[in-house]
């Protein structure tokens, strides 16, 4: 535990920081793996909503810097590889 004050703020911080990561890093997978069950049923119309609400929650992990850009890249064309193979 630290002991000079400027450490202990910094640890407060850095808690606070990461429940925010955890919280967009979860919002963005759960949106992936919604849009992967939708592909698993093959519903198209329901896949192409759901890959743009994916899309949309990896861009603000991205802009966040939750992840890097192009790991947020891989992902958007991973999911778009998937969506037309349903097509």
């Amino acid at each position: 535990m630290p002991n000079i004050k400027s450490a202990i703020k910094r640890v407060d911080v850095i808690e606070k920081k990461t429940l925010r990561n955890n919280m967009i890093k979860s919002e963005y997978k759960t949106a992936v793996k919604k849009f992967e069950a939708a592909v698993s049923e093959g519903n198209k119309e329901t896949a192409e909503d759901l890959f743009k609400k994916a899309v949309k929650k990896i861009d603000g992990a991205c802009s966040k810097g939750v992840i890097k850009k192009n790991t947020a890249s891989r992902k958007k064309s991973n999911l778009a590889k998937k969506l037309n193979t349903i097509a």
